[in-house]
């Protein structure tokens, strides 16, 4: 048996080729471990390699890494077998990189012949930050501020080699401005990182005119202004410090990094220490790996987070975006354990949190997310945002009441200020748990604060059309929500039960109709069209609608509904259902 080898001309990191002769048509993942199970042994490179495919493709990059370092071991140096070796070495340092293991992927990172010159220049970045990591300061200076680090990663190797040059005591090719051509946001940080390289170096007025320089042309999220105002606390300036970040709060009223720096000084407290050269290398990476995060780069965005992280493991932002590109690609216990790497106090600690519990919820394990929102909440009393997930998954379970409850202590605590979705969730919560009047209330409170809102008018009015109250106002709210949101099949719905309540059997048709089109696999929207049809003398169709809602799953109130209208036909009356209000 044959590896099938594909020239690597460009990168994405896993994208090679492995089949075998004469293999079997099933699936990769199936083949690859079928493959395995019969090859998985130290003597057969080829079974080690089919068993980091099926790691690989099962989301499990760790166990992947493992294996192909393992078949690396056993290539031979020549001929067409040395190629193969090289597609494994090749996959060995992938995998390890991916799965975050860079010391790793360093010492396999493909140099020589037959490596093809995009992936032996990222091989020399990959060196170069290990070097950085590990304390090789001059090493990593000579890997990165070569042409080989810069070739494809201009960026990045802009970004790292001032650090690598501070690090190699060189203060002055530390502060070097660096030019990174058409790429406006690296060349913010790097302006910034000169900003702090000028502090380092101890040459004070040139690092609070870069800081200001910034501020001056926009400081997006108040970053500069945050760098400048911790120099301002280091040197006593605690004053002019506080004047920064109240400035800067103007501008970014919600930015709670800025707000405890204000309250730090307020409370009398330390300012914070210098970064070290290794954060400040971290940090610098995080400008590259946020725009290949942005243009859906994952595999690249990835292998640089991994990067910042060798740096600094405790860059809590880089650990939320690994776990979300790990989730993207169904390494859900890579992900979980990224999600689960901020802690308490962190400020990507409620954030992490809210998608660890999220991802359990999505699997199916409610209990284990209801679990990690309580011990959320439990660690942060006074968040807000972790009070809001556990009521969402308490919703997502149908626990109702309890979900009411959580949410009765965030509005009561932002009183006025309060936002009018919460409203909206602790209405569906009364609604759904039998206290109608208080979800009224909820609604008509909501509405006075977001009176064009559709879903408000929606919920509320459909809420009345079925309870067969106020019909009149109730059908001109649906109808505004309509009007403010046509493509919707719920408001849609919710019209033409409005004018089947009002009589008007042949617009409730109409309506419920389109309704279907855009829902078609809702089951009180297929149950109320069959009710309209059959109003109109539609019998066979109507009864074909209810017969589609019992495939529909529906719930056991209007299941046991359904099976009585097709037995004997729907009850009630067949003008309006009650005098309109």
């Amino acid at each position: 048996m044959r590896l099938c080898l594909k020239t690597l001309t460009c990168l994405p990191l896993l994208a090679l080729c492995a089949c075998a002769t004469n293999a079997p048509t099933a699936g990769p993942v199936a083949m690859a471990q079928s493959a395995a199970d019969r090859f998985d042994d130290a003597s057969s490179p080829y079974g080690l390699f089919l068993a980091g495919q099926a790691a690989v493709h099962q989301g499990r990059s760790g166990e992947a890494a493992g294996y192909f370092g393992r078949a690396v071991g056993n290539k031979t140096t020549s001929g067409a077998a040395a190629t193969e070796g090289r597609v494994l070495a090749v996959r060995a340092f992938t995998a390890a990189l991916l799965a975050g293991d860079v010391s790793k992927a360093a010492a396999l990172a493909p140099m020589g012949e037959g490596i093809d010159p995009p992936l032996r220049r990222f091989s020399v970045l990959v060196r170069g930050v290990e070097a950085l990591a590990e304390g090789q300061s001059k090493q990593a200076r000579v890997l990165l501020a070569g042409a080989d680090a810069a070739a494809g990663h201009e960026a990045a190797a802009a970004l790292l080699a001032p650090w690598a040059a501070a690090a190699a005591g060189d203060a002055n090719a530390s502060i070097v401005h660096p030019i990174i051509a058409d790429e406006p946001i690296s060349q913010f940080f790097a302006n910034l990182d000169q900003g702090k390289l000028f502090e380092r170096a101890h040459r004070y007025d040139e690092a609070e005119t870069a800081f200001r320089a910034l501020i001056a042309k926009g400081d997006p999220g108040g970053i500069a202004s945050l760098n400048l105002g911790e120099m301002l606390e280091r040197r006593g300036r605690a004053g002019d410090a506080a004047v920064i970040y109240d400035s800067a709060l103007r501008r970014n009223s919600d930015n709670n990094v800025l707000k405890a720096a204000n309250a730090r000084i307020a409370a009398g407290q330390p300012a914070p220490r210098m970064q070290t050269l290794r954060q400040g290398a971290a940090e610098a990476l995080m400008a590259p790996a946020g725009q290949l995060v942005a243009q859906k780069e994952g595999e690249f965005a990835l292998a640089y987070l991994r990067l910042a992280l060798r740096l600094d493991p405790n860059r809590d932002e880089a650990w939320v975006l690994v776990g979300d590109i790990l989730s993207g690609t169904n390494d859900i216990e890579g992900a979980r354990a990224a999600y689960r790497s901020p802690q308490a106090g962190s400020d990507q600690f409620l954030s992490a949190r809210d998608k660890l519990a999220w991802s359990y919820q999505k699997s199916g394990d409610a209990d284990a997310a209801l679990k990690i929102a309580r011990e959320t909440l439990s660690a942060a009393p006074g968040d807000s945002g972790a009070a809001v997930t556990l009521a969402d998954l308490l919703r997502s379970g149908e626990h109702y009441a309890e979900s009411a409850r959580v949410l009765d202590g965030v509005i009561a605590a932002a009183g006025d200020q309060t936002d009018w979705r919460l409203l909206y969730m602790r209405a569906v919560d009364n609604e759904a748990s039998g206290h109608w009047p208080d979800a009224e209330r909820d609604l008509q409170t909501a509405l006075k604060k977001q009176p064009d809102e559709p879903q408000l008018l929606n919920f509320l009015g459909y809420s009345w059309i079925d309870r067969g109250e106020k019909l009149d106002a109730a059908l001109s709210m649906v109808q505004k929500a309509v009007s403010l949101q046509p493509d919707s099949g719920a408001m849609l719905d919710s019209l033409g039960w409005g004018y089947f309540h009002l009589g008007d059997f042949k617009s409730a048709v109409e309506k419920l109709e389109s309704a279907v089109v855009l829902e078609p696999a809702d089951p009180d929207v297929n149950n109320h069209l069959g009710d309209a049809y059959w109003r109109v003398g539609r019998r066979i169709e109507a009864q074909y609608q209810w017969r589609r809602v019992l495939t529909l799953e529906p719930s056991a109130r209007l299941k046991t509904e359904v099976e009585g209208k097709l037995k004997s036909g729907p009850t009630g009356p067949v003008g309006p259902s009650v005098v309109a209000g």
